[in-house]
């Protein structure tokens, strides 16, 4: 009797504590990275730096199969495209530019947009395990005396896990997809040579 109530007691643990995982939503707070080195082209020249968000929604997917509100996971326009503006106002300094915020006339200018940022959870390949499938797209539009050049720079991450991951894991893996977006964005040669025509 004492042994079916202490397996009862631990059944009803682990279902609270899987209850409790999947039951808030995520509001998380992303700060990418640029960690690779970049290429020295310019020689001071004034680039106007923007960055913007493209996304239709802050909501990124979900932390379960449904639909439930309650799973959301969320990342803030508010939040992250200051962090990105402040990364690319850096690689752009990395690159032997100046970053400035306005624009003029027969300045160089630099938008860097999130142009999609995927959250998805589906079922592992292996038994008792799920996955969750993150994909995260960077695009950056040069313009330079007459000439645009646009890169698109994806970075995807698949995570295999047996207990859904907490705000903190999330976070984690979120900051590391785009900051490898940003590096394969800066690392674009093109890029860079426009900037410095």
């Amino acid at each position: 009797m004492q042994r079916r109530s202490f397996l009862l007691s631990i059944t009803l643990l682990c279902t609270g504590l899987w209850l409790s995982g999947c039951s808030s939503p995520q509001y998380l707070e992303v700060t990418p990275e640029r960690s690779a080195p970049v290429a020295q082209v310019g020689n001071g020249q004034e680039v106007a730096v923007f960055a913007q968000d493209g996304r239709d929604s802050d909501v990124i997917g979900q932390r379960s199969g449904g639909g439930m509100s309650n799973s959301r996971i969320t990342v803030s326009s508010h939040t992250l495209i200051p962090k990105l503006q402040r990364e690319a106002e850096r690689a752009v300094r990395d690159m032997g530019f100046t970053p400035v915020s306005q624009q003029a006339e027969g300045r160089p200018t630099l938008t860097l947009e999130l142009a999609r940022l995927n959250y998805a959870r589906a079922d592992g390949a292996n038994p008792g395990l799920d996955e969750a499938r993150l994909e995260g797209v960077l695009r950056a539009v040069a313009r330079n005396d007459g000439t645009t050049y646009t890169g698109t720079y994806t970075s995807s991450r698949t995570q295999e896990y047996a207990l859904k991951p907490g705000a903190d894991k999330n976070t984690e893996m979120l900051n590391t997809l785009l900051g490898k977006a940003l590096d394969r964005a800066f690392n674009d040669g093109e890029l860079g040579a426009l900037l410095a025509r």
